[in-house]
């Protein structure tokens, strides 16, 4: 099956599973836009060309969001939450990176995911049954860590709080032409802080948007991005794996939230989009994303 028909299949699966909701995206369905600045410090200049990257300000928007299609579910019932960034380069061009609070991935080809869709489709508001969820374990071994770490995994107390990782790996391009294999990461200057379970469990339907709005009225929300360099040996290719975590890591610039974004609910953070002194790397389900966000675009404008 070719990548734009099996793309449609999974959202199709999506939509099945979690409800048809339009006008909503597929996925992250419910969130919340805001105007940003990037400043780049300028260390990223060793390696990578990337204008954006060199040194200075842009502006830049950012989605905060919540992880499942059903823009119904509470807060709680979707622990992994989302950060996109849009950087908004000279002469209209813009390059994004995608987050989320969890390292890893639950599949590592589409053909995998399109088909752990088909497994979910018993999953009730969140909560797979028993014998479907061991014959996925059973039949995608490399979905156990992934699911692991949700299991285990702490709603952070805001979206201001959280750590979002851009799960896939890319390169870098030196001035040399070298390639770099590195990862993406949102560092929260407010600290990391999680809720309990309890605590979760009691949040309001909502709570995350306007508790982030009521704290950027009383003080700065922003976040570190940080570089995570791979070493020879390390996957690129494969998003269930996680990177020994004593990798260095190098913080490339801040971005500081100013103010709510008007009209920027078309937006699509595809986190394909890159630009010089970037590459996308063999990541298959990177890849794969870049025809998931055009239908799924493409349905949710032909909503409205």
């Amino acid at each position: 099956m070719e990548k734009q028909q099996l793309a449609g299949v999974a959202v199709d699966r999506i939509e099945k599973v979690f409800g048809e909701h339009p006008e909503y995206r597929r996925a992250h369905a419910r969130g919340v836009i805001y105007e940003a600045i990037f400043s780049a410090n300028g260390l990223a200049k060793e390696y990578t060309t990337a204008p954006h990257l060199q040194g200075g300000e842009i502006k830049a928007v950012a989605r905060f969001s919540h992880s499942s299609p059903d823009p119904t579910w509470t807060d709680i019932m979707s622990p992994v939450k989302g950060l996109a960034v849009q950087f908004q380069l000279p002469e209209g061009e813009i390059t994004n990176i995608v987050g989320v609070n969890s390292p890893i991935f639950l599949a590592k080809t589409p053909e995998a995911f399109t088909k752990i869709l088909g497994i979910v489709t018993s999953f009730k508001r969140g909560k797979p049954r028993l014998r479907e969820l061991a014959k996925l374990l059973i039949q995608y071994p490399e979905s156990r860590a992934a699911i692991k770490v949700i299991k285990k995994m702490h709603a952070p107390a805001s979206f201001a709080t959280g750590r979002y990782h851009s799960i896939h790996a890319f390169y870098f391009i030196d001035q040399e032409g070298k390639r770099i294999p590195i990862k993406y990461e949102w560092e929260p200057d407010a600290g990391m802080e999680t809720l309990s379970p309890k605590d979760a469990g009691s949040l309001p339907f909502g709570y995350y948007e306007w508790e982030i709005e009521d704290r950027l009225q009383k003080e700065p929300v922003s976040f570190r991005l940080n570089i995570v360099l791979g070493e020879e040996g390390d996957p690129t290719a494969d998003p269930t794996i996680a990177w020994p975590k004593d990798r260095r890591k190098v913080t490339i610039g801040q971005l500081t939230l100013t103010q709510l974004a008007e009209r920027a609910d078309s937006l699509k953070f595809d986190p394909t989009v890159v630009t010089e002194g970037i590459e996308c790397s063999e990541d298959q389900i990177l890849n794969f994303r870049r025809a998931a966000y055009s239908i799924s675009h493409e349905r949710r404008n032909s909503e409205k």
